[in-house]
């Protein structure tokens, strides 16, 4: 093969090596790693004639492989109610059916009323809470400052340090709630630090689009006279 040039297999062997060392998933590891060996069987066949290096690619080829297979079974086999699917597709994406599962079973979903207050001003986050209907009303000294309606996480950004709320949180109507307390989340995330990550990134997007919502708010008012 004089036409046959190796090191485009290598460095893409080695870029899919790269790629999986960055994946939070573990199923996106073990496709990487598998098509990583594929790249490079090429180079170990026709470039270094090595029957031996062929052998453990190939192995390492099919264990990744067939370990990708099962936890795909696996996740197929992982039921959501329609309430779950919103929340895993607005906040958990980034972690494999499993993983949210897990997560959603450290907690529980609640019909809510018009006046029950989830997080107090200057007092840490008890839970971290998914509004999936309703409105919230966000208090700071007593006036009101914003409001987060169905979709939103709320106490996000300090359930996990035990940090003080700067506001308080009060339904504004009936409402249905997923919420998981904030000793069980840290206690989950401490025994799965491998799905840490891909909350983390889940939680700043939240917070993004409440930065965003914000901005909005404050663009719509009239100026001041």
């Amino acid at each position: 093969m004089a036409n046959f040039d190796p090191f485009w297999f290598g460095y893409g062997a080695l870029l899919l090596l790269l790629a999986a060392s960055f994946a939070a998933r573990l199923d996106h590891v073990r496709l990487a790693l598998a098509a990583a060996a594929l790249l490079a069987l090429p180079v170990a066949i026709f470039h270094w004639n090595s029957i031996g290096l062929a052998i453990v690619l190939v192995a390492i080829l099919l264990a990744n492989a067939a370990l990708s297979a099962r936890l795909w079974l696996r996740d197929t086999k992982i039921a959501f109610s329609a309430e779950e699917q919103e929340l895993r597709r607005q906040h958990f994406d980034g972690l494999s059916a499993v993983a949210v599962r897990q997560l959603m079973d450290q907690g529980n979903w609640i019909s809510a009323r018009r006046g029950d207050v989830l997080i107090r001003e200057n007092q840490a986050a008890p839970s971290l809470f998914y509004l999936a209907e309703g409105e919230a009303v966000i208090l700071r000294d007593g006036a009101e400052v914003g409001m987060v309606t169905g979709g939103a996480l709320i106490g996000e950004a300090t359930v996990l340090d035990g940090a003080h709320a700067t506001g308080t949180v009060t339904l504004a109507g009936h409402a249905r709630l997923w919420f998981v307390p904030a000793a069980a989340l840290r206690a989950y995330l401490a025994a799965n630090p491998e799905i840490a990550g891909a909350l983390h990134e889940g939680f700043a997007r939240a917070l993004r689009g409440k930065l965003a919502n914000a901005n909005a708010r404050i663009a719509d008012r009239s100026p001041l006279l």
